[in-house]
């Protein structure tokens, strides 16, 4: 038990600090969150953590480890997702004069899930994160937690070790991912509802993220391919 709570605990903040950032998927959490409220923000963060499962049983049966070996494969990958990120960038630009909710239906929700679910498979950060952290999770081993934060990892490294391979880290880090994709809409609703502007304000950032991430992929991709 001495060891479980403490890999359970770290788990969590791990899988907290790599969804939390701002980035493509946050992107489309916000825009689903804000248009369509928090059931179908909730659903598109879910459907970026199952695309997060899904690379965990790949990298467990040796697959995603497999497609490291092709760098010309990886980059096809990358580029696919930039050309996706463009695309749900275009219809996040189109929904800049939705107000809260005003374009639900029926459908809203699991289109949101397939969205992220889709556009997380071809993101080079969790493609990636899966080729190398991810594997690393279910070796026997240590690993620095919080080092591998995007933008602050290297000011905390070394605050947060623990041992891999561990169930209960497995389990921590896709409960964080859950408080993240479950929470980060309902604070998006509430402040939504004090500030009437606020959908087309997300939309509209939401937007510029994912064009600039797409542009940027598209950009790497093709760099990759040539060199």
């Amino acid at each position: 038990m001495s060891t479980v709570l403490p890999s359970l605990g770290a788990g969590v903040v791990f899988g907290l600090a790599l969804a939390a950032p701002p980035g493509p998927m946050n992107a489309v959490i916000a825009e689903e969150s804000v248009v369509r409220g928090w059931s179908a923000g909730t659903r598109a963060g879910l459907g970026a953590m199952s695309a997060d499962a899904l690379f965990f049983v790949l990298a467990a049966l040796g697959l995603v480890a497999f497609v490291n070996q092709f760098p010309t494969l990886q980059a096809l990958m990358v580029g696919v997702g930039g050309v996706l990120m463009l695309y749900f960038a275009y219809g996040a630009a189109q929904e800049m004069d939705t107000t809260f909710r005003e374009a639900a239906d029926p459908h809203a929700d699991s289109a949101g899930f397939s969205k992220a679910f889709v556009l997380a498979l071809t993101n080079p950060y969790q493609i990636l994160f899966w080729l190398t952290i991810g594997v690393g999770l279910l070796e026997t081993g240590t690993v620095d937690v919080l080092s591998h934060m995007p933008y602050l990892g290297e000011s905390l490294s070394n605050l947060l070790i623990v041992q891999t391979g561990s169930p209960a880290l497995i389990i921590g880090f896709f409960t964080g991912i859950t408080i993240w994709a479950t929470g980060f809409p309902a604070a998006l609703v509430a402040a939504e509802k004090r500030v009437d502007s606020f959908a087309p304000t997300v939309a509209a950032v939401s937007a510029l993220v994912l064009g600039g991430f797409g542009v940027g992929f598209i950009w790497d991709a093709v760099q990759s391919l040539v060199l």
